[in-house]
């Protein structure tokens, strides 16, 4: 079998912002609603294993069906506001989609499954139209629904199904806006018949889960009334009637039901167990820990996980003598401007939790293995929570920057495990959290980066030394050469934002030292409250959410005023001298570039040509010229002129431009990129072209009275679906061809040969199809940017000390490329291209 020509390096992603998103599998896998997919994430490897693609919204509640023999599961269920549920089947090392069952009117808030008989699975959800509905799916006949329940005005905001104690008969347990717990129990003909409504709580209940302990089940629910309350469900036989007319004892009290099986009826009893009372918030989620075989049988320990706003969670387990439920473990976060956690999770053994927050982070704590009740934070996957918009490698093609609508920029790099030989990519820094969603970044050197949100303004940062230090220790680079490339020696220790600003301030070494006053002797009021959160952080692993809220901000050196819309697009030369912005605009006058002096951060010059947005600009590798593409349907190319003695700093003048009579391109002008030798440029459009140009350059030719046209070098290329990024590869193919890469609105990416001087009129011979990301590599929506790391080989694989080569010696790290690409999915893929393969 031929080698594959993408491989799926990293994918960085985090939880969709809603409760019942996540679920521990017996496996060890935790699968997650991430945008529109599922991502399968496996916390042992610390990387994403797959992404299921099929919904077509926001995936709102994913539950394993877990088996009763405690294996591994084989079957997944998710729900989505696309009004849809999708079981998906594993098996082969594959997952597919097994049924899909429509039929809510509303989007899906909440889904569980059990098995009945014949490996029959049954399926409740829950969603805002006020129903919910029950479905048995097998692979015969797909899926379809037995019942549906209506509620009327109200809404259900969890669902959880069991099977009865000695019996096979289901029963669904659904808590909601009434603040009552509704008991369903699933006769013969597969309809639901209501047989107890629980009430205590007095607010909203956002979570039932069962639990089966023996011949009885325990039903958890947790409400806004910060309280859980624990509901014991048991068979009542005959000799109990005898207890019931004996008054001298006192008893909780007992709700009781009747149910029919097969003409046999049998009553069960509810009572209150216990209410738990420790959160100081809303308790969004309770999650048993999950049932284990020890000796040949199945063992449910008793002890329960709770979730909150208030940004904790507890282990709660009743006291050996006692019997009392207690509060055993509280873990959370501090700091940062967020609110608490959607939901919880355990894991198969019972020795880490993961619980998701509010901005889609996931928390993971780990039991201390030879310390009882002593938990630790663990490094989780992270990435935005929102539409990723840009990214960019630094240049040496150690990590990448990446911003989105999510208001922040993030830094990732590989960081190797000592004990396995894997590399892993992480978020080992937030350089910027800010109050707009964010749109655009240049990196101006290795440690310096230019960022653009839905604000006039453009701001410029530094990395600090904190963060020098611990990137010198992870990519084993000496500190002497980092600090010469960040050219300064007295950089900041870090940073930190005002309680009520939006610019990262610096933090020095004299700020952090305590100021040694007496109580009571504060100079002035603002020296009662602390102004720097920062603590410098010494990574030995890569850190979790709450320090990269907090002790990972980089100082904002610079603000660029000048643009009088939001701004949309940046670019920085290879020489570091100048960076070039635009913004959105429905006029000329706002439609004109402006050049910034990267010395002392004047603004240089004003490039005005186009009439609308400018979509998208790229210097040459050479730095010579400067390419700009717009929604007006042109490009630009404007060349730096030589300096003059008056004139030292580098300015630009307009060197060609395509007209409204000339453009190839019919609709907005997405993306554009150029290759490494600088003698080619491609752009990309809504009108599902790519076309490769030459700049026609007039070098010493004197000065030329007409301006050089700008022609197309290459047919035109028809990808089937608006072209919303491009990019060559620095790297040129055996045969002196180039390779692209194409990124699509429906999330796919194309790689493309294309060989300069073969094209005809009709032909297209000059261009090969070499590969195509599949489904599950894919994206779930536009891909916004692509970027090639601008070295050849895998971040990460690098040659070990002592001269023996890790594998990865020189002709297998030039015969790999890595690729990043960032999407409206809210992810970023880094796909490494194995070039020998094309």
């Amino acid at each position: 079998m031929a080698a594959p020509v993408i491989e799926t390096c990293h994918v960085a992603c985090c939880a969709n912002r809603t409760p019942n998103v996540v679920s521990w599998g017996r496996g060890g896998i935790i699968a997650f609603g991430t945008c529109s997919s599922v991502a399968l994430y496996d916390p042992q490897e610390r990387r994403v294993v797959a992404v299921l693609n099929g919904h077509t919204g926001r995936v709102n509640a994913v539950q394993w069906v877990h088996r009763e023999d405690c294996a591994p599961e084989r079957h997944l269920v998710s729900g989505g506001s696309d009004n849809r549920l999708i079981v998906w089947e594993s098996g082969n090392g594959k997952v597919a989609q097994l049924a899909e069952c429509k039929g809510h009117t509303g989007p899906v808030c909440a889904v569980d499954a059990i098995y009945v008989e014949d490996s029959k699975i049954l399926v409740a959800s829950s969603a805002s139209d006020s129903t919910v509905r029950l479905w048995l799916c097998n692979e015969a006949v797909g899926a379809q629904c037995l019942h549906t329940l209506s509620f009327g005005s109200s809404f259900m905001m969890d669902v959880s199904l069991a099977l009865l104690p000695g019996s096979r008969v289901p029963i669904l347990a659904c808590g909601g806006d009434n603040a009552e717990v509704h008991l369903y129990v699933q006769s013969n003909g597969g309809q639901l018949h209501k047989a107890k409504s629980l009430q205590g709580h007095e607010d909203w209940i956002r979570g039932v889960a069962w639990a089966s302990l023996g011949g009885e089940l325990l039903l958890a629910s947790c409400s806004q009334d910060c309280l859980i309350r624990v509901w014991r469900l048991r068979a009542k036989s005959g000799t109990d009637a005898h207890m019931e007319d004996d008054h001298t004892t006192i008893r909780m009290k007992e709700d009781v039901f009747e149910v029919k099986e097969r003409d046999v009826s049998s009553v069960f009893a509810v009572s209150l167990e216990t209410v738990l009372a420790g959160h100081e918030n809303w308790v969004y989620g309770v999650h048993w820990q999950p049932p284990l075989y020890t000796g040949g049988e199945m063992q449910q320990p008793l002890c329960l996980l709770s979730a909150s706003m208030d940004k904790t969670m507890i282990i709660w387990a009743p006291e050996e003598g006692s019997g009392v439920w207690v509060e055993q473990v509280r873990v959370g976060e501090v700091g940062g401007n967020t609110l608490g956690f959607y939901g919880c999770q355990m894991s198969p053994d019972g020795s880490m939790i993961v619980a998701h927050a509010f901005h889609g982070a996931l928390h993971l704590w780990c039991q201390e293995r030879d310390k009882e009740g002593q938990w630790r934070p663990g490094v989780v996957i992270s990435g935005h929570f929102n539409a990723v918009q840009d990214l960019s490698w630094d240049p040496e093609g150690e990590f990448i920057l990446s911003v989105g609508s999510d208001q922040t920029t993030r830094l990732f790099t590989p960081w190797r495990n000592q004990e396995a030989e894997q590399v892993t990519w992480h978020e080992i820094s937030r350089p910027q959290i800010h109050g707009y969603d964010m749109q655009c970044l240049a990196t101006v050197g290795r440690f310096q980066f230019v960022s653009g949100a839905d604000e006039k303004v453009l701001r410029v940062f530094q990395a600090p030394r904190n963060f020098v230090d611990n990137f010198a220790n992870i990519s084993g680079t000496s500190r002497e050469k980092l600090f010469t490339s960040s050219d300064s020696a007295n950089l900041p220790e870090g940073a930190s934002t005002p309680a009520l600003g939006l610019s990262n301030k610096a933090v020095f070494q004299g700020d952090l030292a305590p100021k040694n006053k007496e109580e009571g002797q504060f100079s002035s009021v603002s020296d009662q409250y602390q102004e720097a959160y920062f603590h410098p952080l010494i990574m030995t692993e890569p850190p979790p959410e709450d320090h990269l809220l907090q002790n990972t901000l980089w100082p904002e050196v610079q603000k660029l005023y000048g643009h009088g819309f939001e701004m949309f697009c940046l670019a920085s030369d290879s020489a570091r001298t100048v960076v070039a912005s635009a913004c959105k605009a429905s006029k000329a006058e706002h439609a004109a570039v402006l050049l910034w002096s990267t010395a002392t951060w004047r603004q240089l010059q004003t490039l005005p040509c186009h009439s609308l947005t400018v979509t998208q600009m790229a210097f040459s590798p050479d730095a010579r010229l400067l390419l700009a593409v717009s929604r007006d349907r042109t490009l630009s190319l404007w060349r730096r002129n030589p300096p003059t003695p008056n004139s030292p700093e580098p300015l630009f003048s307009l060197h060609a431009h395509t007209g409204k009579d000339t453009a190839m391109h019919s609709r907005i002008i997405w993306s554009c990129d150029w290759s490494s030798d600088s003698k080619y440029f491609v752009t990309s459009s809504r009108d599902k072209k790519v076309i490769v140009w030459s700049p026609h350059r007039l070098e010493e030719s004197g000065d030329s009275v007409l301006p050089p046209e700008i022609k197309p070098c290459s047919s035109t290329l028809d990808v089937g679906d608006s072209a919303t990024a491009v990019a060559f590869c620095p790297f040129l193919c055996s045969n002196n061809s180039y390779l692209l890469a194409v990124g699509l609105e429906c999330g796919r990416i194309l790689l493309y040969k294309w060989s300069p001087g073969r094209q005809e009129p009709a032909g297209g011979h000059d261009w090969s199809s070499c590969g195509q990301t599949d489904t599950l590599q894919s994206h779930a929506l536009t891909v916004k940017r692509l970027r090639w790391r601008p070295r050849p080989g895998r971040v990460g694989h690098r040659n070990k000390p002592g001269g023996q080569s890790d594998g990865e010696g020189e002709v297998e790290k030039n015969s790999w490329a890595q690729l990043a690409s960032a999407s409206a999915d809210h992810s970023i893929k880094i796909f490494n291209v194995n070039r020998r393969a094309l």
